[in-house]
């Protein structure tokens, strides 16, 4: 889950230990039954269960994302091992044309064995997203970077570029944002106001005067001048081209949006604060009749939470609440409720057939490389105020290419 995220240690120590019971005590998996229709018929793939590629493996490519290129699907994510959860290999990417006979292309982007690299083997590599650049032709990669043996306290965003979907990628750098600047939508009195809050003196989180404190940008002014954490996060491509980076930031608290440079390598300065101190994580978003959509998760360590959802008619907002869409329980799945996102962690939105699929991992915290996929169908109901609304509800049944149809 890109979930690790401290809040402090304590409470870090007491997740990690709640994880570990929630796992301990999960029934043996139910034994899901595979449904077709014309829909995703021959959709070899169930949710709830392991997937493997065409050599008999489980995909290990978790918190990434999914591109088309020419007529076939890439595939990237964490190559997860299975014990421990510092990088040991890289980036991995997969390869089809249907999207349920998957091919392993190898590693990506590979750790590299010089000591103090960024990327050196044993650091945490995650959540990473690669896009197609038109422009420059080239695919840039962009992930979350924690350096080796200092935990989660880098906080890094890290690029990478390739003029091959496959790789090798060469890495760039890694940075924290937006040093110096503030949200572009800031004025001179919120500024003013953020300057007056000391994140040091909080020695206890979670009451109302620190959640004010939050809210007025406190650790947006703590990072202010080495820039800000980014963490769990996504790369959005718009209708006009434009790309955005969302990110977790400020101690998992507040989200960041923040516009990408033409060739996707940088940023432009311009970003804003989503929902400050509202402890979100884990961003997947998609655009549908022209209003954006962000799900999120919250932050409970690798244990699944209920999601969160965000709406806005434009990318720079505002953006607004509303409640979680999934509905209903995973009966394929130890019957895990919507209360806990089917037991799973958002990483990606993609579109498939001109449907939008909800893509995340159910994690496995004592083999990580054994995480499970989930891939469902967003459907739409009637709502008054936006003209439709999402819904997710489990099936067991997960999309891929049928009848020469194509994804988007």
């Amino acid at each position: 889950m890109a979930k690790k995220k401290r809040i402090d240690m304590k409470r870090a120590i007491s997740l990690a230990l709640k994880a570990l019971l929630a796992v301990l005590l999960l029934p043996v998996a139910v034994q899901a039954t595979a449904q077709t229709d014309t829909t995703y018929n021959n959709c070899e793939h169930v949710n709830g269960r392991q997937w493997m590629d065409v050599d008999g493996h489980h995909i290990n490519a978790h918190g990434g994302n999914i591109i088309r290129y020419n007529d076939t699907f890439y595939w990237y994510g964490e190559h997860r091992p299975y014990r421990g959860f510092t990088t040991e290999k890289g980036i991995a990417v997969y390869s089809s044309t249907d999207l349920k006979t998957w091919k392993d292309e190898g590693i990506a982007l590979s750790v590299s064995n010089e000591q103090g690299n960024d990327i050196e083997r044993g650091c945490i590599m995650e959540r990473p997203k690669v896009v197609y650049n038109e422009k420059t032709r080239k695919f840039v990669m962009l992930f979350h970077l924690e350096l080796k043996d200092r935990g989660y306290d880098a906080a890094r965003v890290a690029f990478a570029v390739s003029d091959t979907p496959t790789g090798p990628f060469s890495y760039l750098r890694s940075q924290r944002l937006h040093a110096g600047r503030w949200p572009f939508n800031m004025d001179e009195r919120q500024q003013a106001e953020a300057k007056k809050t000391r994140a040091e003196s909080w020695k206890k989180w979670w009451t109302p005067k620190w959640q004010r404190e939050v809210e007025k940008g406190m650790y947006l002014w703590r990072d202010f001048e080495g820039g800000q954490m980014s963490r769990d996060m996504t790369v959005y491509i718009d209708d006009d081209g434009h790309a955005y980076h969302i990110t977790s930031s400020q101690e998992n608290l507040t989200l960041l949006v923040s516009e990408l440079t033409d060739d996707y390598q940088d940023y432009t300065g311009r970003y804003i604060m989503v929902a400050p101190g509202g402890q979100n994580e884990a961003p997947c978003i998609f655009k549908h009749q022209g209003r954006y959509w962000l799900i999120c998760s919250g932050c409970t360590g690798w244990s699944p939470n209920e999601a969160r959802m965000f709406t806005a008619t434009s990318i720079w907002g505002p953006w607004k609440q509303l409640p979680s869409p999934f509905r209903g329980t995973a009966t394929g799945y130890h019957n895990m409720p919507a209360d806990k996102t089917f037991g799973a962690q958002g990483t990606y939105i993609m579109n498939i057939n001109g449907q939008p699929v909800f893509m995340a991992d159910i994690w496995n915290p004592r083999h990580l490389s054994e995480s499970l996929h989930l891939w469902l169908p967003i459907q739409f109901e009637a709502n008054e105020e936006s003209g439709s609304i999402p819904v997710i509800e489990w099936t067991d049944k997960v999309p891929c290419i049928v009848d020469n149809k194509t994804a988007e």
